[in-house]
Formats: structure tokens, sequence, C-alpha cells
């Protein structure tokens, strides 16, 4: 060891046991979150508080100020310990929304979706039960004391599905689905069933780690007010609740979902054609890029039914595509043409229409690129 590096040696020594001391902090802080956890469970309380982590963060980012500590990278430290919390409360018990347990069956409880929620539910003390295509059967002998059937099967069969529902639920039963669309399975589930029906989708996919601060768009059907407990029990879970119009959620999602996974299938596609490898177009990649490769990418990852599902849901999602394509071509027409004012004037028309959403979006993507250049550079 050189004369330089030995001076450093007393000053690395006590980083060592200021780290250490850190770590030591955070376990005892996990200790007292524990029994934050059994509180909130005994009396029923949500695992998010959207207040108290803000007036948290804003104390902490102060204090950090005072202390002489960059107060963005304290706020960011302190939700990752946040989220370490809520990430605990989730191997463990949830409190619940009911006096009483309740039967919830998911349909389709053996896949992705149907496999968390299940799991959630049984955590949180309510009665849990599924069934696929291997145990309908036992419908029957369940059906009576069900409080709630969830239909989590893929887009192509969920109005199947609900078919064969027909007379074969108690009208006190609330029949809901978990699909990306809406107004079609609400149509068929009040068509199907004449107890309560509410159109559920969770804009989450099965591998999150918990369900803090996931969205649950909820969008009424018929006497939806008597699924409000189930409404309380996701807002128990940590999770926020929007209710929507079916058709106004739709509309949405045709953009949200179809639009956006076509155009992903577009971008690796042409990749493909032309042999463009993500591993060679990381290495010349900057962090902006590197992130929109790792959102396509994952995309990939996945079941091809699954986005075949989303992409083909309906007639007016297809029509909206055909819509996309004719726009591109207009688009084209200043490549052909080599209109670079064309393009300038197309651009600030778009700049326009985003308004004050360019800036706070070049604010919150120079925060991802930040963290995703330190991470994983």
């Amino acid at each position: 060891m050189s004369d330089k590096q030995k001076a450093l040696e007393g000053s690395r020594k006590r980083i060592d046991e200021i780290d250490e001391q850190i770590l030591d902090l955070l376990s005892e802080r996990a200790e007292v979150v524990n029994a934050v956890i059994k509180t909130k469970v005994e009396n029923q309380l949500p695992v998010f508080v959207p207040k108290r982590e803000e007036e948290k963060s804003a104390s902490f980012k102060k204090m950090a100020q005072e202390k002489g500590i960059d107060p963005e990278w304290a706020e960011d430290f302190l939700r990752m310990i946040m989220t370490s919390s809520r990430d605990k409360q989730s191997q463990d018990k949830f409190p619940i929304a009911t006096a009483e347990p309740k039967h919830i069956l998911y349909i389709g409880g053996e896949g992705g979706m149907g496999k968390l929620y299940k799991k959630i539910t049984e955590q949180t003390g309510h009665k849990a039960y599924s069934i696929d295509k291997s145990n309908w059967y036992e419908l029957e002998e369940i059906a009576p004391k069900l409080d709630m059937v969830i239909v989590t099967v893929p887009i192509k069969i969920t109005e199947q599905v609900i078919e064969r529902l027909k007379g074969r639920l108690s009208e006190k039963t609330i029949l809901a689905d978990f699909t990306s669309n809406k107004s079609s399975p609400i149509e068929k589930m009040l068509e199907c069933h004449e107890g309560p029906v509410v159109g559920l989708h969770p804009m989450h996919g099965p591998d999150v780690q918990n369900l803090s601060k996931q969205l649950m768009v909820v969008c009424p059907g018929r006497n939806t007010e008597e699924a409000d407990w189930f409404v309380e029990q996701c807002e128990l879970w940590g999770m926020r609740v929007i209710k929507a119009d079916q058709n106004k959620h739709d509309h949405v999602m045709h953009m949200v979902q179809g639009l956006r996974h076509f155009v992903a299938l577009l971008h690796g596609s042409f990749m493909e054609e032309y042999d463009l490898r993500p591993s060679d177009m990381l290495e010349y990649s900057s962090p902006i890029y590197r992130a929109e490769m790792m959102m396509t990418g994952r995309i990939f990852a996945q079941s091809a039914e699954l986005y075949a599902d989303i992409v083909f849901a309906n007639e007016e999602r297809r029509d909206l595509l055909l819509k996309f394509f004719d726009h591109h071509q207009k688009l084209a027409e200043l490549v052909k043409q080599n209109d670079r004012e064309g393009f300038i004037r197309e651009f600030e028309g778009v700049t326009d229409f985003f308004g004050k959403f360019a800036t706070q979006a070049l604010n919150e993507s120079g925060y991802l690129i930040n963290r995703l250049a330190d991470r994983f550079a």
C-alpha cells in the first residue's frame, strides 16, 4: 500500500463504521415498523397513507437541508426505506375491511393476477377460492356462500367464462372482472347475472412486490355500492382507487395499452429486420434511450398471446390503429419530401398541444435518467 493510500486508511475505516451504524439504525427502524404493522392490522388502518408520507418526506428534506445534505437525495433515500417497509407489511397480514371475512372466488385463480390477489386476500383474513379449467365442477358446491366472484382470465375468453356463470350464482353475490376492457364484459355480466355487478381494472401486472400505490379502476355496473367493502379493502391494501365511466375508460385504454403495445412491436420488429441487436445498441445509447429500450424489451419478455389480446381486443381499438397508420403515412411524407420545415411545424404543434406537461415530463424523465445511469451504467 502506497503512502497516499495509507493516508486514507483512517477515514475509510471510519466510513465503514458509520455505514454499519446506518444499518443498525435501519434494523432498529424495521423493528418499530413491525409494531406499526401490528397496530394497523388491529385497528384496520391502510398500508399506505399518502398524507403521512408527504408530510414525512417534506420534514425529512427540510432536516437534510439544515444538515447540509442534498434534500432531493434525502427524499429518495427515505422513500426507498418506506417502500421497503411496505414490502415487509405485504409479507404479513393485512387489515380487513369487514367485520366478518368475505368469501371471494377468483376464476382464473392460478393465473398471474388471480394468484396474486388470492394470496393477498388470504393474508387479509378473507376466504379465497380458485377455479380454473380443471376444477370448474367445484363451483356448484361453493356458489351459495360466495360474497364475490372475480373473473380474471385472458380477455379473449372473459365473456365466454361469464356466460358459463349464468344462473349459477346467488343474486346477493357480486360479479366482477379484472380485464383491461370494461364495456363489453360489464354488458355481458349484466346480461348473465341478476345481482350486483362491477367492473374492476387493476392497473398493474402480477409481478408487483405489493399493491401499495397501485391503481384500481372501478366502473359501475348494477348496485355497485354493494362492492364498497371491496373498494375499501383495496384502499386498506394501500391501493389508489378511482371510479370511472366504462366508455371513457376504454377510450383511454385504446391509447394507453393498444397503441403503445403495437408501437413496441413496430420498434422491436424493425430492429429484427435490420439486425439491430439490443446489446449492440445499448453500447452506444444515452441513458434515455436505454430507458426506452428497457420499456420495449420488457414487453417481449412476456406472453405474445397476452399482448395480442390487448391489441386486438375490439373493433374500436383496431380502428384506432388503422388511423394511426394513416397518420404515420402523413408524417412519412415529410421524410420523403425532405420537408425539414414541415417537421418543425409538426413538432412545435405537438409541443403546444402537450403544454406544461412537456416540462413536467422533462423533469420527471431527467430524474429517471439520472437514477438509471447511476444504477446500471
